[in-house]
């Protein structure tokens, strides 16, 4: 019986190593450096790399890495139950052009969702909403905002009643939104909405894998769980 055919290495067209390509990625989707910035410290350790080959890796290789998080954090999570949702949009500028972005957040802090939408009605709810069920499943509890688009979204999916607001209720989801403001500045704001909604989704990835709550935790534990998220960072791809 022949043996099954080792699926081919994403990195085997590129000359650089596999452990280059992904501290490059890593260090400008989970940082708040510039394309040029990544340029210089890599110069440093003796990489010497074009900062427009940092664009074209993190465009390559971030959504697979993220798509590759995603999957692993989705199998080891299927046991627990996500029993509260925190729901919020943030508005965002391209070209001038105001849009929204609208994040899924579960109880524990974790992205679950990331949409784009030039609208804040109630049809662009309705496609985050349908979105975030479909991957994610019902939660016990719903918290949003005052916006009537989520009740008008929640009453025709028929979860309206799961539906919790309140004056702090919310802030998980707005603190979530930090990391993604500080990144956004960084980069000048963004030109095009599909690059908008690939950034914040890759980003949020990367901000589960890494983000080890180091707040909640002694230094002894932080350190496991930041070596533990190194050690399966190296790995992805592989």
């Amino acid at each position: 019986m022949p043996r099954p055919r080792k699926p081919a290495s994403p990195f085997r067209y590129f000359n650089s190593s596999p452990e280059v390509i992904r501290l490059v990625v890593m260090m400008y989707v989970r940082f708040p450096l510039s394309l040029r910035n990544v340029e210089d410290l890599l110069f440093e350790r003796g990489i010497d790399i074009c900062h427009e080959t940092v664009r074209f890796w993190w465009n390559r290789f971030g959504p697979m890495f993220a798509a590759d998080i995603r999957r692993q954090r989705v199998s080891r999570m299927k046991g627990s139950t996500h029993w509260r949702r925190h729901l919020d949009e943030v508005f965002v500028k391209i070209n001038g052009e105001t849009h929204y972005l609208w994040r899924a957040v579960d109880h524990e802090g974790e992205i679950l969702e990331s949409y784009v939408s030039k609208k804040r009605d109630k049809s662009a709810a309705l496609r985050f909403f349908k979105k975030a069920l479909k991957r994610h499943g019902r939660p016990v509890e719903i918290v949003t905002d005052g916006l009537r688009s989520y009740r008008a979204a929640m009453k025709e999916l028929g979860c309206e009643d799961r539906r919790e607001m309140g004056r702090w209720l919310n802030n998980r989801a707005e603190n979530s939104h930090l990391p993604f403001r500080r990144r956004e500045r960084v980069m000048q704001r963004f030109r095009r909405m599909k690059s908008l909604q690939k950034f914040a989704s890759v980003h949020a990835n990367f901000h589960n894998h890494f983000d080890a709550q180091r707040h909640l935790v002694n230094r002894q534990t932080y350190k496991a769980a930041r070596s533990a998220a190194l050690t399966e960072w190296q790995n992805l791809a592989a």
